[in-house]
């Protein structure tokens, strides 16, 4: 695969996670399995397992304040908060964590950690192995939701918080907040579900192949050994062309139309008229997230924390989806995106419905929106809404 045509001037790094050194900004970070090996669900293993988080808030007397907030696929730890060093970017869910806001800082101590994978502090593929000082790559074992979770688990230990007043995620973040309420019952004192499903559905899988496999066709990517080429030699192509694929089920067809319609952005005439490389405005939409991607994200993670999601299944190993529903004590509030393609609204509902605890405060609500699965993150109004009423619904949990 060629490089596709650059539509930035500034190099490309070779990866664009965070490293021991930069600066850290507001993260945190917790290590553990230092003497014991931690275990992962497909029977490899790792040691010296970092992980990087943020809080925001401050923990009560009894530590029963804290609430957990997940984060997807391509998020990190930095939530809320402004941009500056270490944050190339303000808080990912800025305006439903924050003082008077739905997650209120007044009010709740909030952590938000980087996922086992990632590549904003956590270790990952792009972290240095303790026996060479080499970076993983591909040598980096496959991890699973589950894995993520538990990772997770051990940094609550170490903050004192034996249970949490909510578990909190979209996408990917509602999988892991799913994974904690069947696999630490007694921990989850409540659960909010946006967007997300007990299990990848054969579409979404589909989608996540298609853009790994245009990741990994670049000859850049290198078998996933790419970390000491010069800069701007990374592949940096197959990245952004994964993350434009993804883009794409992020949004809505109505959205598209009336964002960028067929306006043409780079209108070029060659001696027979338009040029084949002419760009329509939803293109340079695509360009631009592909350069953000590159610029603030690592290849190989983005290949493993796409396979953990893949892989999610709550039943797995359980007995199968209903048994593992039923070990939800939590009461749950479930939301939908009514215009997602890529979670759709019945895998919420069906979530709802295969609750066992019959509990009066669990709840369902569908929002009404253009903004596709980005709706979790954009429509801001209508989630803190319907976050605030079930915490009202939930005082005292």
């Amino acid at each position: 695969m060629a490089h596709t045509p650059r539509h930035n001037a500034k190099p490309y790094p070779v990866s664009g996670g965070w490293h021991e050194g930069d600066h850290p900004g507001q993260r945190q970070f917790y290590t553990f399995a230092t003497e014991r090996p931690f275990s992962l669900e497909g029977g490899s293993s790792l040691t010296n397992v970092t992980v990087a988080y943020e809080t925001w808030g401050t923990l009560n007397s009894d530590a029963s304040n804290a609430i957990l907030v997940c984060h997807a696929w391509t998020g990190d730890s930095h939530a809320a908060g402004s941009a500056g060093p270490g944050h190339a970017s303000p808080g990912w869910w800025e305006g439903v964590i924050g003082p008077g806001h739905s997650i209120d800082t007044n009010k709740y101590f909030v952590v938000c950690a980087n996922v086992l994978g990632g590549c904003q502090g956590s270790t990952g593929p792009s972290s240095l192995h303790p026996i060479d000082g080499k970076p993983y790559g591909r040598r980096f074992p496959v991890v699973t939701i589950r894995d993520m979770v538990r990772a997770q688990a051990h940094l609550a230990d170490s903050l004192g918080i034996a249970s949490w007043r909510a578990v909190v995620g979209g996408s990917m973040g509602g999988m892991q907040a799913l994974e904690w309420a069947i696999t630490f019952p007694n921990r989850v004192r409540s659960l909010v579900a946006i967007a997300t499903t007990m299990e990848a559905s054969a579409q979404q899988i589909a989608w996540g192949a298609i853009g790994r496999r245009a990741l990994v066709m670049d000859p850049a990517y290198n078998d996933g050994n790419y970390y000491d080429a010069p800069e701007d030699e990374g592949p940096w192509t197959g990245l952004s062309i994964a993350r434009m694929i993804a883009q794409v089920t992020f949004r809505t067809d109505t959205q598209f139309n009336e964002k960028f319609g067929r306006n043409l952005r780079d209108q070029h005439f060659g001696p027979d008229g338009i040029d084949l490389f002419s760009r329509f405005d939803v293109e340079g939409y695509l360009d631009h997230h592909g350069d953000k991607l590159v610029r603030r994200f690592d290849a190989n993670s983005y290949l493993y924390i796409g396979k953990a999601m893949d892989l999610h299944d709550v039943g797995r190993g359980r007995g199968g989806t209903a048994a593992a529903m039923s070990r939800i004590k939590a009461p749950t509030l479930t939301v939908a995106i009514d215009s997602d393609i890529l979670y759709p609204a019945y895998q919420q509902r069906a979530i709802h419905e295969a609750l066992t605890t019959k509990d009066p405060r669990n709840k369902h609500v569908e929002i009404r929106s253009v903004e596709g699965h980005d709706g979790f993150l954009l429509e801001i109004l209508p989630i803190n809404h319907c976050i605030s009423e079930f915490f009202a619904s939930t005082e005292g949990v």
